[in-house]
């Protein structure tokens, strides 16, 4: 790919310019607020001015509602050989390309699925979509060769190309994305009445939750109205989860209050009971979930090696262990005690298979001993 334009120069338009500038593409910048389109000129993201003659690919980093509207322009003005977008929501504004663009076979969905609560062309980052999934969603007209450029774009901006059906992706994002995003606002919202001393023990816990909840409102509001068939079904499930979770809090408040008669101890016991299962039966599913995720930056597993060490029973070792870890660049997080042995604790530490005789020779030589064989489970 040698030239492309990007319509839209705000978070996502402006990195896309910025990655495929560095990869030595020709990128010409548009916007309705030309400020923005300067803006990400100045940053090197190319040239704020329209092209001499049609680009391999012109990229719409527009909101969902305007992605029909904006292609069918693009498109009859001759801009591009081939079209994409990077809009979060795909099966509505693909039912609109196919009903009205001049050339649908020319268009194929995408949407990097990467941002930064941050918004505008300040925010942007050349580095991104590096590693992160880049869906593409060809519908029945696309051609091989629209389809060819989008891969081309994932893997120039560093992402990993994902195919799949418009309407499959937006299942997907409704609960990995789009609900998250509205929870954390609900979240924060719930802020501005919280009691005055918010501010003063705010911990990183609340942050983690409502992070995203500093992205552009007007944005999001047409996201979510974009994604509302796919968004309903999860809210309702969920609105179902915290229902029980409300009335397990109700049995558990009750502990606090003062019996009026004795005779109702035992059936207050029994509450207490229901709602501590229903409050661990929820937690225990919410690990369950998690586990199912890649872990941030994890290989697949055949390139993981577990080194097993056995520490001493000695107050300290194991911190010491820990220390010795993060001191060789690897995740602490991912260090897990298996066993309880005679000798002390055998803790495995995962490392890169590449990099699994170097680190566990360090550790030799730092004198930790590593657990015999036969003390290792099979499978």
């Amino acid at each position: 790919m040698h030239t492309m334009a990007v319509i839209g120069t705000g978070l996502i338009g402006t990195s896309v310019a910025l990655a495929a500038t560095g990869q030595g593409v020709s990128v010409y910048l548009s916007d309705r607020n030309r400020a923005a389109a300067r803006t990400a000129a100045a940053l090197g993201a190319g040239r704020a001015e329209d092209p001499p003659e049609p680009v391999d690919l012109a990229v719409l980093a527009v909101p969902p509602s305007r992605i029909a509207e904006v292609l069918i322009t693009a498109q009859a003005r001759g801009l591009a050989r081939a079209y994409t977008d990077v809009a979060s929501v795909k099966a509505g504004p693909e039912r609109a390309v196919l009903a009205r663009a001049p050339e649908p076979s020319r268009y194929v969905g995408g949407h990097p699925l990467a941002g930064r609560e941050r918004s505008g062309p300040l925010a942007a980052r050349a580095e991104l979509f590096r590693g992160r999934p880049w869906a593409l969603t060809p519908h029945r007209l696309t051609s091989r060769a629209a389809l060819d450029r989008g891969l081309e774009l994932a893997e120039l901006c560093g992402a990993a190309p994902v195919v799949m059906r418009g309407r499959e992706h937006d299942e997907v994002v409704a609960l990995t994305s789009h609900v998250p995003h509205l929870l954390a606002s609900v979240m924060a919202a719930r802020l501005r009445d919280g009691p005055a001393g918010v501010p003063l023990l705010a911990g990183q816990g609340l942050r983690d939750v409502t992070r995203i909840a500093a992205g552009d409102p007007r944005l999001w509001s047409d996201i979510l109205r974009s994604n509302a068939a796919a968004m309903a079904g999860v809210v309702k499930e969920l609105r179902a989860d915290l229902s029980r979770v409300a009335a397990a809090l109700d049995l558990l408040a009750e502990e606090d209050a003062p019996a009026e008669e004795d005779e109702f101890a035992e059936d207050s016991g029994a509450g207490h009971d229901q709602g501590v299962r229903t409050l661990e039966e929820l937690l225990s599913r919410g690990v369950a979930g998690l586990a199912g995720l890649p872990r941030p930056g994890a290989g697949p597993p055949a390139a993981e090696a577990g080194l097993r060490i056995l520490v001493p029973d000695r107050p300290g070792e194991l911190a010491r262990l820990l220390g010795a870890v993060a001191a060789l660049g690897m995740a602490v997080d991912d260090v897990a005690v298996e066993a309880a042995e005679e000798s002390g604790l055998r803790v495995r530490v995962p490392v890169p298979t590449a990099d699994a005789e170097r680190i566990g020779a360090k550790l030799d030589a730092d004198g930790w001993e590593r657990a015999p064989a036969e003390s290792v489970p099979a499978g």
